[in-house]
């Protein structure tokens, strides 16, 4: 049975989420002088927990319309469409809309409404996703999404939102045939966008993930310094402020794409550890919700929503120790940017807007409960 509270936050997360953010404002403080990075984060920080909060209050039942599922879907194609035409480009992609004061980039919340809407999907089909169909079908709505955002070109969250629906549909059920269509689909997929739809620019830096070392001092320049600026760290770090490889700029995008690297540089081994039990305990207390969910929908949002962080982290933190090609992903929370900051928080204040009605114990101990009366 749900329980409808009208407030509803998990301290647990928010308790893990502000030392993570910390750590990130003091790592992009250490530039100082060069950039005022932290400052304007901090403002992104203050907007993004009023969202969570403000969200936490709504009741998001009425996401499981299917007419406000289909709206947001087309208002997220719309906003891609336009990129085409008023787009802002930045490092060689055109994923960028210009306000003025700030930038938005329409990429980060259309992951959202892809979640919002393969878990719509998912969540009335659980049964029959057995059939080929409902693969082909909802593997349509997010290549769409996927093609127009590799087009711009952002090659890495193209990957996200591919990662975002494989993990779904291996949560919802599917046979090991289909899975083997879905790989072959998937390399064909590929072979056409490495003949007709990647950059050179793209094509280099996954040639660099194959052989890393082979220009180091050209395209393989960022995963080289990146690389080096993680190992010099070592087991303690070098201390705040004292990044050598940040501070004097052999890294690039410190604040961003390898912001990982830079910290990893002051903050050492220990820094990391600790980096990584925050993170678990953000996502082990969303898969809880998951678990409490009133209904499959609410689980599987709360599912692909940790998909996406964990795809955002693996393959940022991946690309940041030369075992994953460099892409451009964020690391959650961590690196500078209003857009994916914001984004981030309006999916947990969803999860928690979600809350207020959640089932007041695990479906597993409800199960067993009735089946011993």
């Amino acid at each position: 049975m749900s329980v409808l509270r009208k407030f509803s936050i998990d301290w647990y997360i928010v308790g893990a989420l502000i030392p993570i953010l910390v750590m990130s404002l003091l790592t992009m403080n250490s530039f100082t002088g060069v950039t005022n990075f932290a400052e304007r984060q901090l403002i992104w920080i203050g907007i993004s927990f009023v969202a969570l909060f403000s969200l936490s209050f709504v009741d998001f039942r009425f996401l499981r319309r299917t007419s406000v599922i289909v709206s947001l879907y087309a208002v997220a194609i719309l906003a891609l469409l336009v990129l085409f035409g008023i787009g802002h480009v930045a490092k060689g992609a055109k994923s960028w809309v210009n306000l003025g004061l700030f930038s938005i980039q329409p990429s980060d919340p259309v992951k959202l409404v892809m979640i919002l809407l393969l878990a719509k999907y998912f969540s009335r089909r659980h049964i029959q996703i057995a059939h080929i169909r409902h693969i082909v079908v909802s593997a349509v709505y997010a290549g769409i999404v996927a093609l127009l955002v590799a087009l711009q070109p952002d090659f890495g969250s193209a990957i996200t939102i591919c990662s975002i629906w494989f993990g779904m549909v291996l949560i919802s059920g599917i046979s090991k045939k289909h899975l083997a269509i879905v790989f072959c689909i998937g390399a064909i997929s590929f072979a056409g966008l490495w003949n007709y739809g990647f950059k050179e620019y793209q094509k280099a830096r996954i040639m660099n993930f194959i052989h890393p070392l082979a220009d180091i001092r050209g395209t393989g320049y960022n995963a080289y310094q990146a690389m080096i600026t993680v190992g010099s760290g070592e087991v303690f770090g070098k201390g705040i402020g004292y990044g050598t490889q940040s501070r004097l700029k052999f890294l690039p995008e410190y604040q961003t794409d390898f912001i990982f690297a830079a910290f990893s540089e002051e903050w050492g081994f220990i820094g990391v550890i600790m980096l990584f039990v925050l993170y678990t305990i953000i996502i082990g207390r969303i898969l809880m919700w998951a678990m409490k969910g009133e209904t499959n929908f609410e689980t599987l949002y709360a599912v692909g929503y940790t998909i996406f962080l964990m795809t955002h982290l693996i393959i940022n933190i991946g690309m940041n120790i030369g075992i994953m090609p460099v892409t451009g992903i964020p690391v959650p929370f961590m690196s500078y940017g209003g857009s994916h900051l914001l984004t981030e928080f309006v999916g947990l204040g969803i999860l928690m807007g979600m809350m207020k009605y959640s089932r007041a114990t695990h479906r597993d101990v409800m199960r067993n409960e009735f089946h011993g009366a």
